[in-house]
C-alpha cells in the first residue's frame, strides 16, 4: 500500500442530486458528517448541501485524494465525462460505487486505471426517508469486502440486496423506477376519490394510509399478494366489481408492459454509455 493509499479514508459523494443527497442525509443522521465530502458542479447546490449537512464541498481531484470510497451519484448521460475527469485521480486503493442507471461496471472499469474495484448500485428515491431499496452488484475487481463496504453505506437509507450484474436492468425497471408506478396509481385513486365527492386532503390521507398499511401487511404476513387480495374480495361485493373493471381494462398487462419498457430503456442507456 502506498503512503497516499494509507492516508485516504472516508467517503466522497460525487453529485448532489436527489439520490446523492438522500445518501448524504442518511449517513449524516447515522454518524455525523465527519469523513464525508461532496463534489457538486453547481455552486448554489454545493452551498445548500454545506449549509444543511455541514460537509465540505471539494473539487474532484482533491476529493479523490482524501476519500477512499467514491460514490458516483450522477445521471447515466453524465458518467462518461465524469470518468474522464476522474481517471487520473483514482487507483486500485479506491472503491468506486456507481448509482448511474443502466451503466455496467465494465464501462466504468474501462475508463479507469486497471484494478480499480467498482460496485454498481440501483437505489430508489424512498432512500430520502430511509425506506429505500438498494441492489448491489460487483464488478470484475470488487470482492466480498468491497460489497460489504457498499452495503454498510447504503443500509443507512433502507434495505440492501445483492444480485448478479446481469439482473441489474430488471432491478432498475422493477425497483429503481418502481416508486413512480405507485405514485401514478395513487394519483389516479385520489382523482377517483375527488370524482366521488371527497375533499382532496381526505382522499390523499385515505389512499396513503391504505397503501402504507397494505405494504406492511404484504411484507410482514408472509402471504402471497393473491391471498391478501382475496381476503378483501367478498362474493358479489364492491371489491370484485372493481377488480372486474381493472381486468377489463387490462391493467395487469399494462403494468407488465410498462416494466418491460423500463427494462429495455435501462439496457439502451447501458449501450449508450459504452458507446460514448
Amino acid at each position: 500500500m502506498s503512503a497516499g493509499e494509507a492516508r485516504r479514508s472516508g467517503l466522497a459523494i460525487v453529485g448532489g442530486g436527489k439520490i446523492g443527497e438522500a445518501l448524504l442525509s442518511g449517513l449524516v443522521r447515522r454518524g455525523g458528517p465527519e469523513g464525508i465530502v461532496v463534489c457538486e458542479r453547481s455552486a448554489e447546490r454545493a452551498a445548500q448541501l454545506t449549509e444543511r449537512y455541514g460537509v465540505p464541498v471539494l473539487g474532484l481531484a482533491e476529493a479523490a485524494a482524501r476519500a477512499r470510497v467514491l460514490l458516483l451519484a450522477v445521471k447515466p448521460q453524465d458518467i462518461g465525462t465524469l470518468l474522464g475527469s476522474l481517471a487520473g485521480s483514482v487507483d486500485a486503493g479506491h472503491l468506486v460505487v456507481s448509482v448511474a442507471a443502466g451503466v455496467p461496471t465494465s464501462t466504468i472499469e474501462a475508463a479507469l486505471p486497471e484494478g480499480v474495484p467498482v460496485v454498481r448500485v440501483m437505489p430508489n428515491t424512498p432512500a430520502l426517508v430511509d425506506e429505500g431499496m438498494s441492489v448491489l452488484s460487483a464488478g470484475a475487481h470488487a470482492d466480498e469486502g468491497h460489497l460489504d463496504e457498499a452495503e454498510a453505506l447504503l443500509a443507512a437509507v433502507g434495505r440492501v440486496r445483492r444480485v448478479p450484474e446481469a439482473q441489474q436492468d430488471a432491478v432498475t425497471a422493477l425497483s429503481g423506477s418502481g416508486p413512480a408506478y405507485f405514485f401514478y396509481l395513487v394519483e389516479a385513486m385520489v382523482d377517483a376519490g375527488i370524482l366521488l365527492g371527497l375533499p382532496r386532503d381526505l382522499a390523499v390521507d385515505l389512499i396513503v394510509q391504505t397503501a402504507l398499511g397494505s405494504a406492511v401487511m404484504l411484507r410482514d404476513s408472509g402471504e402471497h399478494p393473491v391471498q391478501l387480495r382475496e381476503a378483501v374480495t367478498s362474493p358479489g361485493g364492491t371489491t370484485i366489481a372493481a377488480i372486474r373493471e381493472l381486468e377489463r381494462h387490462s391493467v395487469r398487462a399494462a403494468l407488465i408492459a410498462a416494466i418491460e419498457a423500463a427494462h429495455a430503456r435501462s439496457v439502451e442507456l447501458g449501450r449508450a454509455a459504452r458507446d460514448r
